[in-house]
Protein backbone atom coordinates (compact mmCIF):
# COMPACT_ATOMS: atom_id res chain seq x y z
CA UNK A 1 0.00 0.00 0.00
CA UNK A 2 1.27 3.46 -0.79
CA UNK A 3 2.73 3.54 -4.31
CA UNK A 4 4.71 6.63 -5.19
CA UNK A 5 3.47 8.89 -7.99
CA UNK A 6 6.59 10.57 -9.32
CA UNK A 7 7.15 11.59 -12.91
CA UNK A 8 10.76 10.48 -12.46
CA UNK A 9 9.54 6.88 -12.05
CA UNK A 10 7.15 6.65 -15.01
CA UNK A 11 9.33 4.07 -16.79
CA UNK A 12 9.61 2.01 -13.60
CA UNK A 13 5.82 1.89 -13.19
CA UNK A 14 5.41 0.76 -16.81
CA UNK A 15 8.06 -1.92 -16.35
CA UNK A 16 6.31 -3.19 -13.22
CA UNK A 17 2.91 -3.26 -14.95
CA UNK A 18 4.36 -5.20 -17.89
CA UNK A 19 5.99 -7.87 -15.70
CA UNK A 20 2.85 -9.24 -14.05
CA UNK A 21 -0.75 -9.75 -15.13
CA UNK A 22 -3.02 -7.17 -13.54
CA UNK A 23 -6.52 -7.90 -12.36
CA UNK A 24 -7.73 -4.75 -14.12
CA UNK A 25 -6.22 -2.32 -16.60
CA UNK A 26 -8.12 0.93 -17.11
CA UNK A 27 -7.55 2.93 -20.30
CA UNK A 28 -8.27 6.62 -19.68
CA UNK A 29 -7.11 8.86 -16.84
CA UNK A 30 -10.06 11.23 -16.62
CA UNK A 31 -12.54 11.35 -13.76
CA UNK A 32 -14.33 8.15 -14.87
CA UNK A 33 -11.18 6.06 -15.26
CA UNK A 34 -9.70 7.43 -12.04
CA UNK A 35 -12.91 6.62 -10.16
CA UNK A 36 -12.88 3.07 -11.53
CA UNK A 37 -9.24 2.61 -10.50
CA UNK A 38 -9.93 3.78 -6.94
CA UNK A 39 -13.02 1.61 -6.49
CA UNK A 40 -11.30 -1.45 -7.96
CA UNK A 41 -8.16 -1.06 -5.87
CA UNK A 42 -10.20 -0.60 -2.68
CA UNK A 43 -12.03 -3.86 -3.42
CA UNK A 44 -8.73 -5.69 -3.67
CA UNK A 45 -8.11 -5.73 -7.43
CA UNK A 46 -4.53 -5.20 -8.58
CA UNK A 47 -5.20 -2.23 -10.85
CA UNK A 48 -3.28 -0.21 -13.43
CA UNK A 49 -4.34 2.87 -15.36
CA UNK A 50 -2.85 4.43 -18.49
CA UNK A 51 -3.64 7.82 -20.04
CA UNK A 52 -2.71 8.91 -23.58
CA UNK A 53 -2.38 12.59 -22.62
CA UNK A 54 -1.97 13.97 -19.11
CA UNK A 55 -4.43 12.95 -16.43
CA UNK A 56 -7.67 14.95 -16.78
CA UNK A 57 -6.37 16.54 -20.01
CA UNK A 58 -9.57 15.84 -21.91
CA UNK A 59 -13.13 16.44 -20.75
CA UNK A 60 -12.18 16.24 -17.06
CA UNK A 61 -10.33 19.58 -17.05
CA UNK A 62 -12.66 21.35 -19.47
CA UNK A 63 -16.10 21.20 -17.86
CA UNK A 64 -18.17 24.01 -16.31
CA UNK A 65 -16.33 23.11 -13.09
CA UNK A 66 -19.49 22.34 -11.16
CA UNK A 67 -20.35 19.22 -9.20
CA UNK A 68 -23.97 19.95 -9.97
CA UNK A 69 -27.21 18.03 -9.88
CA UNK A 70 -28.35 18.81 -13.39
CA UNK A 71 -31.36 21.04 -12.78
CA UNK A 72 -31.91 21.43 -16.52
CA UNK A 73 -32.34 17.66 -16.91
CA UNK A 74 -35.68 17.97 -15.12
CA UNK A 75 -36.91 19.64 -18.33
CA UNK A 76 -36.02 16.38 -20.11
CA UNK A 77 -37.71 14.30 -17.38
CA UNK A 78 -34.47 12.53 -16.48
CA UNK A 79 -35.62 12.08 -12.91
CA UNK A 80 -33.33 9.17 -12.06
CA UNK A 81 -30.25 11.04 -13.33
CA UNK A 82 -31.13 14.16 -11.31
CA UNK A 83 -31.71 12.09 -8.17
CA UNK A 84 -28.46 10.16 -8.50
CA UNK A 85 -26.06 12.97 -9.30
CA UNK A 86 -27.83 15.34 -6.90
CA UNK A 87 -27.09 13.04 -4.00
CA UNK A 88 -23.56 12.43 -5.23
CA UNK A 89 -22.75 16.14 -4.82
CA UNK A 90 -22.87 15.83 -1.04
CA UNK A 91 -20.60 12.76 -1.10
CA UNK A 92 -17.98 14.51 -3.23
CA UNK A 93 -18.12 17.55 -0.96
CA UNK A 94 -17.69 15.48 2.20
CA UNK A 95 -14.77 13.49 0.80
CA UNK A 96 -12.92 16.38 -0.87
CA UNK A 97 -14.01 19.75 0.61
CA UNK A 98 -10.76 21.40 -0.48
CA UNK A 99 -11.73 21.08 -4.15
CA UNK A 100 -15.51 21.35 -3.74
CA UNK A 101 -17.36 24.44 -2.49
CA UNK A 102 -21.11 25.07 -2.03
CA UNK A 103 -22.15 27.84 -4.41
CA UNK A 104 -25.53 29.55 -4.24
CA UNK A 105 -26.85 29.79 -7.79
CA UNK A 106 -29.31 32.51 -8.83
CA UNK A 107 -31.92 31.66 -11.45
CA UNK A 108 -33.47 34.95 -12.68
CA UNK A 109 -36.98 34.97 -14.14
CA UNK A 110 -37.14 37.20 -17.21
CA UNK A 111 -40.17 38.24 -19.26
CA UNK A 112 -40.24 35.98 -22.29
CA UNK A 113 -37.75 33.59 -20.66
CA UNK A 114 -37.96 29.85 -20.15
CA UNK A 115 -38.92 29.89 -16.48
CA UNK A 116 -42.02 31.48 -14.96
CA UNK A 117 -42.58 31.86 -11.23
CA UNK A 118 -44.63 28.70 -10.75
CA UNK A 119 -42.43 26.52 -12.96
CA UNK A 120 -39.28 27.82 -11.25
CA UNK A 121 -40.65 27.32 -7.75
CA UNK A 122 -41.95 23.82 -8.45
CA UNK A 123 -38.87 22.83 -10.45
CA UNK A 124 -36.46 23.90 -7.71
CA UNK A 125 -38.57 22.23 -5.04
CA UNK A 126 -38.64 18.94 -6.97
CA UNK A 127 -34.91 19.32 -7.57
CA UNK A 128 -34.26 19.75 -3.83
CA UNK A 129 -36.37 16.67 -3.09
CA UNK A 130 -34.76 14.44 -5.72
CA UNK A 131 -31.24 15.57 -4.83
CA UNK A 132 -31.79 15.12 -1.09
CA UNK A 133 -30.74 18.69 -0.38
CA UNK A 134 -30.27 19.47 3.31
CA UNK A 135 -32.66 21.95 4.89
CA UNK A 136 -30.31 24.94 5.07
CA UNK A 137 -29.48 24.62 1.36
CA UNK A 138 -33.01 24.34 -0.01
CA UNK A 139 -34.23 26.75 -2.64
CA UNK A 140 -35.65 30.17 -1.87
CA UNK A 141 -37.87 32.25 -4.14
CA UNK A 142 -37.03 35.95 -4.51
CA UNK A 143 -39.01 38.98 -5.66
CA UNK A 144 -37.60 41.45 -8.16
CA UNK A 145 -35.83 43.66 -5.61
CA UNK A 146 -34.38 40.71 -3.72
CA UNK A 147 -33.03 39.29 -6.98
CA UNK A 148 -31.32 42.60 -7.83
CA UNK A 149 -29.86 42.78 -4.33
CA UNK A 150 -28.28 39.38 -4.92
CA UNK A 151 -26.89 40.45 -8.30
CA UNK A 152 -27.25 44.14 -9.33
CA UNK A 153 -25.79 43.51 -12.81
CA UNK A 154 -28.80 41.46 -13.97
CA UNK A 155 -30.97 43.35 -16.43
CA UNK A 156 -33.75 45.05 -14.51
CA UNK A 157 -36.10 45.99 -17.36
CA UNK A 158 -37.44 42.45 -17.91
CA UNK A 159 -36.80 41.02 -14.46
CA UNK A 160 -39.76 39.48 -12.64
CA UNK A 161 -37.96 37.78 -9.76
CA UNK A 162 -35.77 34.75 -9.22
CA UNK A 163 -34.98 31.57 -7.40
CA UNK A 164 -31.80 30.69 -5.56
CA UNK A 165 -30.50 27.20 -4.88
CA UNK A 166 -27.22 25.48 -4.06
CA UNK A 167 -24.79 23.96 -6.53
CA UNK A 168 -21.20 22.89 -5.82
CA UNK A 169 -18.25 24.52 -7.55
CA UNK A 170 -15.14 22.40 -8.09
CA UNK A 171 -11.71 22.34 -9.69
CA UNK A 172 -12.45 19.46 -12.06
CA UNK A 173 -8.82 18.66 -12.91
CA UNK A 174 -7.71 18.67 -9.28
CA UNK A 175 -10.71 16.59 -8.25
CA UNK A 176 -9.63 14.01 -10.84
CA UNK A 177 -6.04 14.17 -9.55
CA UNK A 178 -7.14 13.66 -5.94
CA UNK A 179 -9.24 10.62 -6.89
CA UNK A 180 -6.30 9.19 -8.82
CA UNK A 181 -3.75 9.99 -6.08
CA UNK A 182 -5.93 8.16 -3.56
CA UNK A 183 -6.04 5.15 -5.88
CA UNK A 184 -2.24 5.28 -6.26
CA UNK A 185 -1.79 5.62 -2.50
CA UNK A 186 -3.78 2.39 -2.12
CA UNK A 187 -1.68 0.49 -4.67
CA UNK A 188 -2.79 1.42 -8.19
CA UNK A 189 -0.06 2.01 -10.77
CA UNK A 190 -0.85 5.01 -12.98
CA UNK A 191 1.12 6.53 -15.85
CA UNK A 192 0.32 9.49 -18.09
CA UNK A 193 1.37 9.95 -21.74
CA UNK A 194 0.97 6.24 -22.43
CA UNK A 195 -1.12 5.38 -25.48
CA UNK A 196 -3.05 2.17 -26.10
CA UNK A 197 -1.83 1.38 -29.62
CA UNK A 198 -3.70 -1.91 -29.91
CA UNK A 199 -5.03 -4.94 -28.09
CA UNK A 200 -3.55 -8.38 -27.47
CA UNK A 201 -5.85 -11.39 -27.88
CA UNK A 202 -5.81 -15.04 -26.94
CA UNK A 203 -8.47 -17.34 -28.39
CA UNK A 204 -10.56 -14.34 -29.39
CA UNK A 205 -10.50 -12.72 -25.95
CA UNK A 206 -8.64 -9.52 -25.08
CA UNK A 207 -5.83 -10.24 -22.63
CA UNK A 208 -3.62 -7.20 -22.89
CA UNK A 209 -2.78 -3.85 -24.42
CA UNK A 210 0.12 -2.72 -26.59
CA UNK A 211 1.18 0.49 -24.88
CA UNK A 212 3.53 3.19 -26.15
CA UNK A 213 5.24 5.58 -23.77
CA UNK A 214 4.81 8.75 -25.81
CA UNK A 215 7.48 10.71 -23.96
CA UNK A 216 10.20 8.08 -24.44
CA UNK A 217 8.84 6.30 -27.53
CA UNK A 218 9.11 2.85 -25.95
CA UNK A 219 6.61 0.00 -26.31
CA UNK A 220 5.26 -2.20 -23.52
CA UNK A 221 2.82 -5.10 -23.40
CA UNK A 222 0.57 -4.91 -20.35
CA UNK A 223 -1.63 -7.91 -19.56
CA UNK A 224 -4.76 -7.91 -17.42
CA UNK A 225 -7.62 -10.27 -16.57
CA UNK A 226 -10.10 -7.49 -17.37
CA UNK A 227 -9.66 -4.36 -19.49
CA UNK A 228 -11.94 -1.32 -19.23
CA UNK A 229 -12.08 1.39 -21.88
CA UNK A 230 -12.87 4.67 -20.11
CA UNK A 231 -11.22 6.91 -22.69
CA UNK A 232 -13.92 9.57 -22.86
CA UNK A 233 -14.11 11.05 -26.39
CA UNK A 234 -11.78 8.25 -27.59
CA UNK A 235 -14.03 5.39 -26.41
CA UNK A 236 -15.23 4.67 -29.95
CA UNK A 237 -11.66 4.89 -31.29
CA UNK A 238 -10.71 1.99 -29.03
CA UNK A 239 -13.92 0.10 -29.83
CA UNK A 240 -12.91 0.35 -33.49
CA UNK A 241 -9.45 -1.06 -32.68
CA UNK A 242 -11.29 -3.94 -30.98
CA UNK A 243 -13.65 -4.32 -33.98
CA UNK A 244 -16.57 -3.95 -31.56
CA UNK A 245 -18.07 -0.59 -32.48
CA UNK A 246 -21.60 -1.83 -33.06
CA UNK A 247 -25.03 -0.53 -32.12
CA UNK A 248 -24.92 2.68 -30.10
CA UNK A 249 -22.05 5.08 -30.65
CA UNK A 250 -20.70 8.40 -29.35
CA UNK A 251 -21.84 11.81 -30.43
CA UNK A 252 -19.35 14.46 -29.34
CA UNK A 253 -20.56 17.93 -28.45
CA UNK A 254 -18.36 20.94 -27.80
CA UNK A 255 -18.52 23.32 -24.86
CA UNK A 256 -16.62 26.62 -24.65
CA UNK A 257 -16.08 28.87 -21.61
CA UNK A 258 -14.69 32.43 -21.47
CA UNK A 259 -12.76 34.01 -18.58
CA UNK A 260 -12.93 37.74 -17.78
CA UNK A 261 -11.22 39.68 -15.00
CA UNK A 262 -13.46 40.44 -12.03
CA UNK A 263 -12.72 44.16 -12.31
CA UNK A 264 -14.30 44.10 -15.77
CA UNK A 265 -17.21 41.83 -14.86
CA UNK A 266 -17.66 42.24 -11.06
CA UNK A 267 -20.19 39.45 -10.59
CA UNK A 268 -21.21 39.06 -6.93
CA UNK A 269 -23.33 35.97 -7.36
CA UNK A 270 -23.22 32.89 -9.61
CA UNK A 271 -26.10 33.11 -12.10
CA UNK A 272 -27.75 30.42 -14.24
CA UNK A 273 -29.72 32.04 -17.03
CA UNK A 274 -31.30 31.30 -20.39
CA UNK A 275 -30.15 32.94 -23.59
CA UNK A 276 -32.28 35.38 -25.55
CA UNK A 277 -32.78 33.47 -28.80
CA UNK A 278 -32.36 29.71 -28.37
CA UNK A 279 -33.31 29.63 -24.65
CA UNK A 280 -30.29 27.49 -23.74
CA UNK A 281 -29.05 27.71 -20.17
CA UNK A 282 -25.72 29.44 -19.51
CA UNK A 283 -23.67 29.94 -16.33
CA UNK A 284 -21.77 33.03 -15.16
CA UNK A 285 -19.65 32.19 -12.10
CA UNK A 286 -17.18 34.25 -10.03
CA UNK A 287 -13.94 32.46 -9.12
CA UNK A 288 -10.63 33.70 -7.70
CA UNK A 289 -11.02 37.29 -8.86
CA UNK A 290 -12.28 36.26 -12.30
CA UNK A 291 -15.69 35.58 -13.82
CA UNK A 292 -16.17 32.73 -16.24
CA UNK A 293 -19.13 32.29 -18.59
CA UNK A 294 -20.31 29.27 -20.55
CA UNK A 295 -21.10 27.04 -22.12
CA UNK A 296 -21.86 26.35 -25.76
CA UNK A 297 -23.31 23.02 -26.88
CA UNK A 298 -22.68 22.18 -30.53
CA UNK A 299 -22.01 18.95 -32.42
CA UNK A 300 -18.31 18.27 -33.04
CA UNK A 301 -16.59 15.99 -35.56
CA UNK A 302 -13.08 17.46 -35.85
CA UNK A 303 -9.76 16.58 -34.21
CA UNK A 304 -10.52 15.15 -30.75
CA UNK A 305 -7.33 15.94 -28.83
CA UNK A 306 -7.51 19.69 -29.35
CA UNK A 307 -10.98 21.16 -29.76
CA UNK A 308 -10.72 24.92 -30.20
CA UNK A 309 -12.90 27.96 -29.62
CA UNK A 310 -14.15 29.60 -32.81
CA UNK A 311 -15.20 33.22 -33.25
CA UNK A 312 -18.78 31.97 -33.42
CA UNK A 313 -18.43 30.24 -30.03
CA UNK A 314 -16.89 33.33 -28.47
CA UNK A 315 -19.47 35.73 -29.89
CA UNK A 316 -22.36 33.50 -28.81
CA UNK A 317 -21.23 33.61 -25.17
CA UNK A 318 -20.53 37.35 -25.27
CA UNK A 319 -24.01 37.99 -26.71
CA UNK A 320 -25.62 35.80 -24.04
CA UNK A 321 -23.73 37.66 -21.33
CA UNK A 322 -24.61 41.11 -22.65
CA UNK A 323 -28.28 40.16 -22.90
CA UNK A 324 -28.50 39.20 -19.22
CA UNK A 325 -25.95 41.77 -17.95
CA UNK A 326 -26.37 44.72 -20.37
CA UNK A 327 -24.38 47.26 -18.33
CA UNK A 328 -21.27 45.06 -18.50
CA UNK A 329 -21.06 45.51 -22.28
CA UNK A 330 -18.50 42.75 -22.71
CA UNK A 331 -16.28 42.85 -25.82
CA UNK A 332 -13.76 40.48 -27.37
CA UNK A 333 -10.96 42.57 -25.87
CA UNK A 334 -12.15 41.66 -22.37
CA UNK A 335 -11.54 37.93 -22.82
CA UNK A 336 -8.42 36.92 -20.89
CA UNK A 337 -8.59 33.17 -21.43
CA UNK A 338 -10.88 30.37 -22.50
CA UNK A 339 -11.19 26.62 -22.60
CA UNK A 340 -12.91 24.16 -24.89
CA UNK A 341 -14.02 20.65 -23.98
CA UNK A 342 -15.86 17.73 -25.55
CA UNK A 343 -18.76 15.79 -24.07
CA UNK A 344 -18.72 12.11 -25.08
CA UNK A 345 -22.49 11.58 -25.26
CA UNK A 346 -24.46 8.62 -26.59
CA UNK A 347 -26.00 9.38 -29.99
CA UNK A 348 -29.77 9.84 -30.09
CA UNK A 349 -31.32 10.25 -33.53
CA UNK A 350 -33.06 13.56 -34.20
CA UNK A 351 -31.97 15.31 -31.00
CA UNK A 352 -30.03 18.57 -30.78
CA UNK A 353 -26.74 18.73 -28.90
CA UNK A 354 -28.44 20.18 -25.80
CA UNK A 355 -31.20 17.56 -25.85
CA UNK A 356 -28.99 14.45 -25.90
CA UNK A 357 -29.08 12.59 -22.58
CA UNK A 358 -26.14 12.84 -20.18
CA UNK A 359 -26.73 9.27 -18.94
CA UNK A 360 -23.79 6.90 -19.08
CA UNK A 361 -23.78 3.72 -21.17
CA UNK A 362 -21.77 0.51 -20.81
CA UNK A 363 -20.73 -1.44 -23.93
CA UNK A 364 -19.74 -5.13 -23.85
CA UNK A 365 -17.55 -6.56 -26.59
CA UNK A 366 -17.44 -10.23 -27.62
CA UNK A 367 -13.71 -10.04 -26.87
CA UNK A 368 -14.38 -9.16 -23.24
CA UNK A 369 -13.49 -5.47 -23.54
CA UNK A 370 -15.78 -3.32 -21.37
CA UNK A 371 -16.33 0.30 -22.43
CA UNK A 372 -18.13 3.12 -20.64
CA UNK A 373 -19.09 6.53 -22.00
CA UNK A 374 -21.47 9.40 -21.35
CA UNK A 375 -22.33 10.49 -17.83
CA UNK A 376 -21.40 13.56 -15.84
CA UNK A 377 -18.50 14.61 -13.65
CA UNK A 378 -20.80 14.54 -10.62
CA UNK A 379 -21.79 10.93 -11.20
CA UNK A 380 -18.27 9.54 -11.62
CA UNK A 381 -18.37 7.47 -8.42
CA UNK A 382 -21.60 5.68 -9.33
CA UNK A 383 -20.34 5.05 -12.86
CA UNK A 384 -17.22 3.50 -11.34
CA UNK A 385 -19.32 1.40 -8.98
CA UNK A 386 -21.34 -0.07 -11.85
CA UNK A 387 -18.20 -0.99 -13.80
CA UNK A 388 -16.36 -2.48 -10.82
CA UNK A 389 -19.45 -4.47 -9.83
CA UNK A 390 -19.29 -6.11 -13.28
CA UNK A 391 -15.53 -6.67 -13.19
CA UNK A 392 -15.63 -8.05 -9.63
CA UNK A 393 -18.39 -10.49 -10.49
CA UNK A 394 -16.45 -11.73 -13.52
CA UNK A 395 -13.37 -12.25 -11.34
CA UNK A 396 -15.28 -13.96 -8.55
CA UNK A 397 -14.69 -11.16 -6.05
CA UNK A 398 -17.55 -10.44 -3.66
CA UNK A 399 -16.77 -7.02 -2.22
CA UNK A 400 -19.22 -4.09 -2.11
CA UNK A 401 -18.39 -0.52 -3.14
CA UNK A 402 -17.23 1.56 -0.17
CA UNK A 403 -15.95 4.71 -1.91
CA UNK A 404 -18.81 6.84 -0.55
CA UNK A 405 -16.97 6.83 2.78
CA UNK A 406 -13.41 7.22 1.48
CA UNK A 407 -11.69 10.56 1.88
CA UNK A 408 -9.88 11.53 -1.29
CA UNK A 409 -6.23 12.57 -1.29
CA UNK A 410 -6.07 15.98 0.41
CA UNK A 411 -9.49 15.46 1.98
CA UNK A 412 -8.36 14.52 5.48
CA UNK A 413 -9.44 17.82 6.99
CA UNK A 414 -11.92 16.61 9.59
CA UNK A 415 -14.94 16.67 7.25
CA UNK A 416 -16.59 19.44 5.27
CA UNK A 417 -17.94 21.14 8.39
CA UNK A 418 -14.41 21.46 9.77
CA UNK A 419 -12.72 22.65 6.60
CA UNK A 420 -12.83 26.36 7.51
CA UNK A 421 -11.18 25.60 10.84
CA UNK A 422 -8.55 23.49 9.07
CA UNK A 423 -7.82 26.36 6.68
CA UNK A 424 -7.37 28.79 9.60
CA UNK A 425 -4.99 26.42 11.37
CA UNK A 426 -2.92 25.78 8.25
CA UNK A 427 -2.72 29.47 7.37
CA UNK A 428 -1.21 30.05 10.82
CA UNK A 429 1.34 27.33 10.08
CA UNK A 430 2.09 29.00 6.75
CA UNK A 431 2.70 32.34 8.44
CA UNK A 432 5.24 30.70 10.76
CA UNK A 433 7.39 29.63 7.79
CA UNK A 434 7.32 33.03 6.12
CA UNK A 435 4.34 32.82 3.78
CA UNK A 436 1.77 35.58 3.52
CA UNK A 437 -1.80 34.89 4.56
CA UNK A 438 -2.86 34.98 0.91
CA UNK A 439 -0.11 32.55 -0.19
CA UNK A 440 -0.84 30.10 2.59
CA UNK A 441 -4.59 30.25 2.05
CA UNK A 442 -4.26 29.64 -1.67
CA UNK A 443 -2.09 26.56 -1.10
CA UNK A 444 -4.45 25.13 1.53
CA UNK A 445 -7.46 25.47 -0.75
CA UNK A 446 -5.55 23.89 -3.64
CA UNK A 447 -3.98 20.94 -1.80
CA UNK A 448 -6.12 20.38 1.30
CA UNK A 449 -4.43 18.16 3.89
CA UNK A 450 -1.52 17.57 1.47
CA UNK A 451 -0.50 21.19 2.09
CA UNK A 452 1.56 19.93 5.01
CA UNK A 453 3.98 18.37 2.53
CA UNK A 454 4.17 21.63 0.57
CA UNK A 455 4.90 23.53 3.77
CA UNK A 456 7.80 21.12 4.43
CA UNK A 457 9.19 21.96 0.99
CA UNK A 458 8.77 25.69 1.66
CA UNK A 459 10.53 25.39 4.99
CA UNK A 460 13.52 23.37 3.74
CA UNK A 461 14.13 24.59 0.18
CA UNK A 462 14.26 28.39 0.17
CA UNK A 463 17.88 28.44 -0.92
CA UNK A 464 17.24 26.02 -3.78
CA UNK A 465 14.22 28.07 -4.87
CA UNK A 466 16.42 31.17 -5.06
CA UNK A 467 19.01 29.28 -7.12
CA UNK A 468 16.30 28.39 -9.60
CA UNK A 469 14.98 31.99 -9.65
CA UNK A 470 11.56 30.86 -8.44
CA UNK A 471 9.36 32.22 -5.63
CA UNK A 472 9.23 29.62 -2.87
CA UNK A 473 5.50 28.94 -3.35
CA UNK A 474 5.93 28.17 -7.06
CA UNK A 475 9.00 26.08 -6.31
CA UNK A 476 7.08 24.09 -3.70
CA UNK A 477 4.22 23.46 -6.10
CA UNK A 478 6.42 22.30 -8.96
CA UNK A 479 8.59 20.11 -6.71
CA UNK A 480 5.49 18.55 -5.15
CA UNK A 481 4.00 18.18 -8.62
CA UNK A 482 7.00 16.19 -9.87
CA UNK A 483 7.24 13.96 -6.81
CA UNK A 484 3.56 13.40 -5.97
CA UNK A 485 1.41 14.36 -9.00
CA UNK A 486 3.42 13.09 -11.99
CA UNK A 487 3.98 16.48 -13.63
CA UNK A 488 5.71 15.39 -16.83
CA UNK A 489 5.49 18.47 -19.09
CA UNK A 490 5.05 22.23 -18.52
CA UNK A 491 1.38 22.23 -19.55
CA UNK A 492 0.63 19.62 -16.87
CA UNK A 493 1.73 22.10 -14.23
CA UNK A 494 0.28 25.27 -15.70
CA UNK A 495 -3.07 23.72 -16.56
CA UNK A 496 -4.17 20.60 -14.67
CA UNK A 497 -2.14 21.08 -11.45
CA UNK A 498 -2.70 24.82 -10.89
CA UNK A 499 -5.53 25.93 -13.22
CA UNK A 500 -3.43 28.98 -14.03
CA UNK A 501 -3.73 28.71 -17.82
CA UNK A 502 -7.42 29.52 -17.47
CA UNK A 503 -7.61 31.69 -14.36
CA UNK A 504 -4.21 33.41 -14.17
CA UNK A 505 -2.74 33.34 -17.65
CA UNK A 506 -0.41 36.30 -17.04
CA UNK A 507 1.18 34.35 -14.18
CA UNK A 508 1.85 31.53 -16.66
CA UNK A 509 3.56 33.94 -19.05
CA UNK A 510 5.61 35.46 -16.24
CA UNK A 511 7.01 32.23 -14.80
CA UNK A 512 7.02 29.78 -17.71
CA UNK A 513 10.74 30.12 -18.50
CA UNK A 514 11.87 29.51 -14.91
CA UNK A 515 9.49 26.58 -14.48
CA UNK A 516 10.66 25.01 -17.74
CA UNK A 517 14.29 25.41 -16.71
CA UNK A 518 13.66 23.65 -13.42
CA UNK A 519 11.68 20.85 -15.08
CA UNK A 520 14.44 20.38 -17.66
CA UNK A 521 17.02 19.94 -14.92
CA UNK A 522 14.93 17.65 -12.72
CA UNK A 523 13.50 15.46 -15.49
CA UNK A 524 16.72 15.48 -17.56
CA UNK A 525 15.14 16.68 -20.78
CA UNK A 526 17.12 16.97 -23.98
CA UNK A 527 17.17 20.27 -25.85
CA UNK A 528 14.85 18.65 -28.40
CA UNK A 529 12.33 17.80 -25.67
CA UNK A 530 12.47 21.32 -24.29
CA UNK A 531 11.65 22.79 -27.71
CA UNK A 532 8.80 20.31 -28.14
CA UNK A 533 7.23 21.01 -24.73
CA UNK A 534 7.68 24.77 -24.88
CA UNK A 535 6.21 24.92 -28.39
CA UNK A 536 3.17 23.04 -27.14
CA UNK A 537 2.82 25.28 -24.07
CA UNK A 538 2.99 28.39 -26.26
CA UNK A 539 0.34 26.91 -28.54
CA UNK A 540 -2.00 26.30 -25.61
CA UNK A 541 -1.47 29.85 -24.33
CA UNK A 542 -2.25 31.22 -27.79
CA UNK A 543 -5.42 29.18 -28.20
CA UNK A 544 -6.64 30.05 -24.71
CA UNK A 545 -6.54 33.70 -25.77
CA UNK A 546 -7.60 33.51 -29.41
CA UNK A 547 -10.34 31.81 -31.43
CA UNK A 548 -9.09 29.26 -33.91
CA UNK A 549 -7.65 30.64 -37.13
CA UNK A 550 -7.69 28.14 -39.97
CA UNK A 551 -4.70 29.91 -41.55
CA UNK A 552 -2.50 29.12 -38.56
CA UNK A 553 -1.20 25.64 -37.93
CA UNK A 554 -2.65 23.98 -34.83
CA UNK A 555 0.15 22.27 -32.96
CA UNK A 556 -0.21 18.51 -32.71
CA UNK A 557 -0.52 16.65 -29.42
CA UNK A 558 2.58 15.63 -27.53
Amino acid sequence: MGNSFSSKKRALYLEEMSKHTLDLLVIGGGITGSGIALDAQVRGLNTGIIEMQDFAAGTSSRSTKLVHGGLRYLKQFEVKLVAEVGKERAIVYENAPHVTTPEWMLLPMIKGGTFGKTATSVGLKVYDYLAGVKKEERRKMLNRNETLQKEPLIRSDKLKGGGIYVEYRTDDARLTLEVLKEAVHRGTKAVNYTKAEGFIYEKGKVTGVKVRDILNDKMYHIYAKKIVNAAGPWVDTLREKDNSKKGKYLHLTKGVHLVVDGSRFPLKQAVYFDTENDKRMVFAIPRDGKTYIGTTDTFYNDEIAHPRMTEEDRDYIIAACNYMFPTVNLTVDDIESSWTGLRPLIHEEGKSASEISRKDEIFFSDTGLISIAGGKLTGYRKMAERIVDIVSKDLGINQPCTTAKIKLSGGNVGGSAQFSLFVSQMVKEGLKIGLSEEEAGRLVHLYGSNVKRLFEIVKNNKEEANKNKLPITIFAQIKYGIEHEMVSTPIDFFNRRTGALFFNINWVKKWKNEVVSYLKKELKWSDEQVVKYVTYLESEIYHAEHPVDSKKEVKKAI
